[in-house]
């Protein structure tokens, strides 16, 4: 947030920045989804929906597994969330009791360990190796206490993938310690080599956070949904109905049209894949050659200690020095991240070519 800002206060001044901090789509909702809402909005009031979310949209939602993963999901285990956020809560509320202890890898999405703090939960985090590409493995947990293991695959801020069998091993650790697992899939459907694996194929025994945000690019309409065991859904209803009430009606009206706008999410997947593409030669010619390849998202994480120990100044440096907006590692791991840096490819295939030549450039001048 606080390069955002930095970014624009200097458009303010009328410079033009190449934005590749921001973790959001440069396109917007579906045409699909904002027609659907246009012609609720002329015939609806649009009021509280139930707490779960609306039947129709938990039912596609259920359907979304069958089409991905070959999965044959009951809509009840389905809950509509305010956001992935408002996802975060219920199954944090739910599953955990005051003080005790979730583990989470490192470098990771920094609102896990802030909202845990705030329900009086306590974020284990776990130093993961650049070897196995930043994701745990069964090792990085060993002797470590917890009641509940959340992952992220692809993750934030590296866009790495856990395998299927990498997956079943961190749910058979987290089984045998009778503590909680928790799976937030928001990137799935932002795959490049491979398609990512739901925790669901594997057990019916985790959570799982999911979202609009990313692959249906609608991040300021704030619904995602929660897959929970059938034993905790009543649970989940309760806390939900008191916390939120429920999500905001006109955006699951948006959600339940976006759904079925394939053609625009995959052109959308289609411009990620080339600046993707454009990342992996870019970056290293630019001179950010230390980074793990992502298989999903739209993020790249750099080891750029080599060139700085204050990755909070390097940003402000190379916002000052290239107009290129790129986030600081120490939010993703507070212990390692004044050596890091996350650029995003989000946004148009345009602004990140010109982005790599401001950075190619701006590198070049600073080694000189």
């Amino acid at each position: 947030m606080d390069v955002m800002e930095a970014a624009r206060a200097r458009e303010a001044e009328g410079k033009r920045v190449i934005h590749l901090e921001v973790g959001q789509p440069g396109t917007p909702a579906p045409r699909h989804a904002r027609e659907a809402l246009g012609r609720a909005l002329e015939s609806h009031s649009l009021g509280y929906t139930v707490a779960l979310g609306l039947p129709e949209l938990r039912a596609r939602i259920a359907r979304l597994y069958g089409e991905w993963y070959d999965l044959d999901l009951d809509p009840g285990r389905v809950v509509v969330t305010s956001g992935s956020s408002g996802g975060f809560i219920l199954a944090f509320t739910a599953l955990f009791d005051a003080g005790e202890r979730v583990a989470l890898g490192a470098p990771g999405y920094p609102s896990y360990r802030q909202i845990l703090k705030s329900l009086d939960l306590v974020p284990l985090e776990v130093q993961t190796a650049p070897a196995n590409r930043y994701q745990p493995v069964p090792s990085d947990l060993r002797g470590q206490e917890f009641e509940g293991l959340m992952v992220a695959s692809p993750a934030n801020p590296t866009g790495t993938m856990l395998d299927r069998q990498a997956l079943s091993e961190l749910i058979d650790v987290t089984a045998e310690k009778g503590a909680a697992f928790l799976s937030d899939e928001i990137y799935h459907g932002i795959e490049y080599d491979r398609k990512a694996v739901s925790a669901l194929e594997i057990s019916d025994d985790v959570v799982v956070i999911n979202s609009f945000s990313k692959f249906f690019s609608m991040t300021g309409w704030r619904v995602g949904w929660l897959v929970v065991p059938e034993d905790n859904v009543r649970q989940v209803e309760r806390l939900a109905q008191n916390l939120f009430i429920c999500a905001p009606h006109a955006a699951q009206v948006a959600a339940l049209a976006a759904m079925d706008a394939q053609d625009e999410t995959e052109a959308n997947l289609a411009v990620y894949t080339r600046n993707r593409a454009l990342m992996m030669t870019g970056l290293p010619d630019a001179g950010f050659d230390r980074i793990a390849p992502p298989d999903g998202a739209f993020y790249v994480y750099a080891d750029v200690s080599d060139l700085t120990d204050d990755s909070r100044a390097f940003a402000q440096e190379i916002l000052d020095g290239a107009g290129v907006a790129v986030t600081p590692g120490l939010d993703f791991d507070p212990q390692r991240g004044s050596g890091t840096l996350r650029f995003s490819y989000a946004g148009s295939t345009a602004d990140i070519e010109e982005g790599l030549a401001r950075l190619k450039a701006f590198m070049a001048r600073r080694a000189s």
